[in-house]
């Protein structure tokens, strides 16, 4: 490990010992500030930490793998700083091997990436960190379907039988939510107090003392506030190489790239990313809600629905949205009323 600077980060809520790429990285966040949903914002923030730690190249199975090779089994084992650097060297000499076209500095991934996970679980630099702190932080940000993250962090925490309890299913929620709390966003999901998201999900089996993984993945799937941002990652990556064929009703790009933000309520009205996720608008160009978002060019079939929407939301009026609020995600928690109305 190299001798690191004192940096203060995130308008000084945390104070710790960063590489000075990692410094970097922190201040370049900044940039994303602008962007004034808490999911997008802070899925963005995190594409670009999983890109700086080359774990966007890093797939589920090989993660696993070596999980497996480290015999990391038990999650409430407390690993220390040199177990996680051989873990981790081990993970970016796999990721050596099976990416042999792309050039690893596996020094400085094995800096970063435990930098990162320190800053995330270990603030105190106590030397210290759960195997559940470790797997959940790389599961979270590698290369793999959201919904096998989620098969395999269930795992993590469920018994024998594949069931899991209240008092489990808080320590996985736990261990997610600290990351977004590093960046400084932890509010908007809920806080760092996770028993509102662990009722929420034992709703999925009423009067059960435990559950299953296919209710944790119904729960899941409705994006829950405390966890809606890592879905939201998924969607982030995917759309970073999509184009669309439409004008930006906004600032005019076509083809518009990334996101596309479609109006149901007014007829050819769409907007990129950028001019929707920063609040940008025209002078008496007001948009309308409700929104449709895509990440992967429209088919034929989804641009027929979509018309015949905006035609039925055309005979609706503002009472009608207003008793019939959209959300993107499911709320767990009343923290920030203002957050709250996001869609």
């Amino acid at each position: 490990m190299v001798a690191v600077a004192l940096s203060e980060h995130h308008q000084g809520q945390t104070t710790c010992w960063d590489h000075p790429k990692m410094t970097e990285l922190y201040q370049a966040l900044a940039d994303l500030n602008n962007i004034k949903f808490s999911a997008y914002r802070t899925a963005m923030k995190l594409r670009r930490v999983q890109k700086a730690l080359r774990l966007d190249l890093l797939t589920l199975v090989s993660v696993v793998d070596v999980f497996r090779e480290q015999d990391m089994q038990h999650g409430e084992h407390m690993m220390d700083v040199v177990e996680m650097i051989h873990a981790l060297t081990g993970l970016y000499e796999r990721l050596e091997e099976e990416r042999r076209a792309i050039v690893v500095n596996i020094p400085l991934c094995v800096d970063m990436c435990l930098n990162w996970l320190l800053n995330v679980y270990d603030s105190g630099r106590n030397g210290k960190m759960r195997v559940l702190s470790f797997k959940t932080g790389l599961v979270s940000l590698c290369n793999a379907d959201v919904q096998e993250k989620y098969k395999y962090l269930f795992r993590q925490v469920s018994g024998p039988g594949g069931l899991t309890d209240q008092r489990h299913l808080s320590m996985l929620l736990y261990e997610a939510i600290q990351i977004p709390r590093q960046l400084g966003e932890v509010a908007a999901f809920g806080g760092s107090n996770v028993e509102p998201s662990v009722r929420s999900c034992f709703r999925m089996a009423p009067g059960k003392l435990a559950i299953e993984v296919s209710h944790f993945l119904e729960w899941m799937s409705l994006e829950p506030q405390s966890v809606v941002w890592l879905a939201v990652l998924q969607r982030v990556a995917v759309a970073e190489s999509a184009k669309h064929q439409a004008k930006c009703y906004i600032c005019k790009q076509c083809p518009i790239k990334g996101f596309r933000y479609r109006s149901l309520k007014q007829f050819n009205v769409d907007i990129c990313q950028t001019c929707f996720l920063t609040g940008r608008t025209t002078k008496g160009k007001k948009l309308h809600y409700p929104i449709m978002e895509y990440y992967t060019p429209t088919t034929s079939g989804e641009k027929m629905r979509d018309f015949a929407k905006t035609l039925k939301n055309k005979f609706r009026s503002k009472q009608y949205f207003s008793k019939h609020p959209q959300r993107g995600y499911l709320p767990v928690q009343s923290v920030l009323e203002a957050e709250n109305s996001e869609t």
